[in-house]
């Protein structure tokens, strides 16, 4: 708890002593693209491969704003950051946009100076452990090493669920993603926990991924968004909106196959105002009036990202479970545009 109170007191003095700018809006197309905050690499979220092009869910979020912002998805540069780096990185100013499976909770909320834009992923903390342990179920664990990162809400809840069942464990933390992987690896651990995700895209990393498995316990709700600086409510908004344009279109059947054709034909009034061909909905953001079509056109509705991410055609074969719409069992819920 010490050591997440100083983390809060340094972002804070950061905040504190970061130099005021004009709005994130005029800065980014000052310089001609968006800074993004994201993983050091986590299949189907975010990573890059080996020509250094970035792709996943929480990197289509940030395109999805490039698109809105300049029309352009690719006015997108990528800064790779550890847990321990991303808040001090968003709130000095290095990036414009954290978006790197970040936990939405009140600490983080309310005494970071930041604010959470949305949710773009409902996951919640898993365990992973070897099956030659033998263990089936969570609460068989006592006394175990677990690993897991440091700076993230795993900690935290870990330690939470262990105390609740009477249950003592010796934690194993390192700052890197892929430190923790090796680590597990190499049977410096009986568990890795984290959020199903990323257990999910980082299983692909071991050395005989069918050797684990994921335990049915999941141990907390993690809520995972992009994150941006108090204080620029209209950036907060370009971004929250993005999202929404994104969920919103996929409840609408707007998505990047079809919303060239919906230019030229015969359009409802709630599609003519996502489009951008009624109404002056741009104007309120300071953007453009197709920004939601620029977004559509280029990266996708929610379902196609989240199909080509994340979904059960890939590695990470994860269901759209709560992720799915509110209309189709689960509970995404844009506000509409108008």
């Amino acid at each position: 708890m010490k050591r997440f109170s100083f983390l809060v007191a340094g972002v804070a003095g950061v905040l504190a002593a970061s130099a005021a700018t004009a709005g994130t809006l005029e800065d980014v197309r000052a310089k001609g693209f968006i800074q993004c905050g994201v993983s050091q690499g986590l299949p189907g979220f975010s990573n890059a491969d080996d020509d250094g092009k970035w792709t996943g869910l929480d990197v289509d979020m940030c395109r999805a704003v490039a698109a809105a912002v300049f029309g352009d998805a690719n006015a997108v540069k990528f800064s790779p950051l550890s847990a321990k780096q991303r808040f001090t990185a968003l709130s000095s100013g290095e990036v414009d946009i954290l978006s790197r499976n970040t936990t939405w909770t009140m600490t983080r909320d309310t005494q970071l100076g930041l604010n959470f834009a949305g949710v773009n992923y409902y996951d919640g903390q898993g365990m992973m452990v070897p099956k030659a342990l033998g263990v089936n179920s969570a609460t068989e664990l006592d006394g175990a090493n677990i690993c897991t990162n440091t700076g993230t809400t795993t900690e935290l809840n870990i330690t939470d669920y262990f105390r609740a069942n009477g249950m003592s464990f010796n934690l194993v933390a390192f700052e890197k993603a892929d430190e923790v992987v090796a680590a597990y690896d190499a049977g410096r651990c009986d568990v890795y926990t984290t959020d199903r995700s990323g257990l999910a895209a980082q299983r692909g990393k071991l050395t005989n991924p069918d050797d684990h498995v994921v335990l049915s316990e999941i141990i907390s709700k993690e809520p995972l968004g992009p994150v941006v600086r108090q204080g620029d409510d209209n950036w907060f908004n370009i971004v929250r909106w993005s999202l929404n344009a994104m969920i919103n279109a996929e409840e609408m059947g707007i998505s990047s196959e079809n919303v060239n054709a919906m230019t030229y034909n015969k359009i409802s009034p709630a599609e003519a105002r996502f489009i951008g061909k009624e109404g002056k909905f741009g104007a309120e953001l300071g953007l453009a009036d197709d920004w939601a079509y620029q977004i559509i056109r280029q990266v996708g509705n929610y379902g196609e990202s989240y199909e080509r991410n994340v979904g059960p055609d890939t590695p990470l074969k994860l269901a759209r479970g709560v992720n799915a719409l509110w209309s189709q069992g689960g509970i995404l819920y844009a506000a509409p545009i108008r």
